[in-house]
């Protein structure tokens, strides 16, 4: 609402001579810094609130004896690991089990020129198109010749962010760039071509140490209803509680 008359001169709020002070002591400060060559501390980039805890934290690769365990117990495990691939690391947070003699298990169809990496030794990579448009990371579980591995569902950025969003075709810091197998696959740049890669080995694609969750998530796994009653009620489906990197849906996954 207006009234008439003359207008009233805007009201400022006085900086008090303390803040003055501290203000004036940054200008000279980044004028100093831009004399001596370097930049100014107003246009130093601040590290991506995505970056500044993860990377300190980031370990040495897994050893193949880490993944040559039963994929149920390999799952939970991987929470929290590691996926690097040049720039790009991902921190693993949701995760599903496919295990030998399972109806939902590509293992299931015995070994062909798609699934033959299943049967591989564990550590390497399993990666398969879907539906002809996303790229599924897995690693592969247990010993060579038993059929089984982990579908890695969800990550979260760790660093690289900008490589990732390219790869995505999405600018957005919010979970929905990595809540899905799919979205995973592309944000690590991934073909079929990586299918049978060793993920101990240094370069490439590898998973590394990482740190541990505090509490995990457990529920059925996605998208199986075409497997057995018993497999899709299956709880091996696994995810760190309390962070939002965790794809749909989420109201059937309950406290370990």
């Amino acid at each position: 609402m207006t009234t008439s008359g003359a207008p009233t001169r805007p009201r400022f709020k006085r900086s008090s001579p303390r803040k003055k002070s501290q203000l004036r002591s940054r200008r000279l400060a980044a004028g100093e810094a831009e004399a001596a060559g370097g930049p100014a501390l107003a246009r130093a980039p601040l590290p991506s609130p995505l970056e500044v805890d993860a990377v300190p934290r980031i370990g040495h690769a897994l050893p193949r004896e880490f993944f040559e365990v039963d994929a149920l117990d390999l799952a939970p495990r991987l929470l929290g690991k590691l996926l690097r691939r040049d720039e790009v690391i991902l921190r693993i947070t949701e995760v599903e089990a496919y295990r030998p003699n399972d109806s939902a298990c590509h293992g299931r169809f015995g070994i062909t020129a798609r699934t033959a990496p299943v049967f591989g030794p564990g550590g390497h990579a399993y990666v398969y198109l879907c539906y002809g448009l996303h790229m599924m990371l897995n690693i592969v579980a247990d010993m060579e010749g038993v059929g089984a591995a982990v579908l890695i569902r969800s990550c979260s950025p760790v660093t690289g962010l900008e490589t990732i969003q390219r790869r995505r075709g999405q600018q957005t810091e919010k979970p929905i760039l990595l809540t899905g197998p799919g979205k995973v696959g592309q944000a690590l740049g991934l073909s079929t071509d990586w299918s049978n890669h060793p993920l101990y080995t240094p370069g490439g694609l590898e998973v590394l140490d990482g740190p541990e969750p505090e509490a995990i998530l457990v529920g059925p796994r996605v998208g199986i209803d075409y497997a057995s009653p018993e497999h899709v009620a299956a709880p091996w489906r696994f995810a760190i509680a309390g962070t939002p990197w965790i794809s749909a849906p989420k109201n059937t996954l309950w406290p370990r």
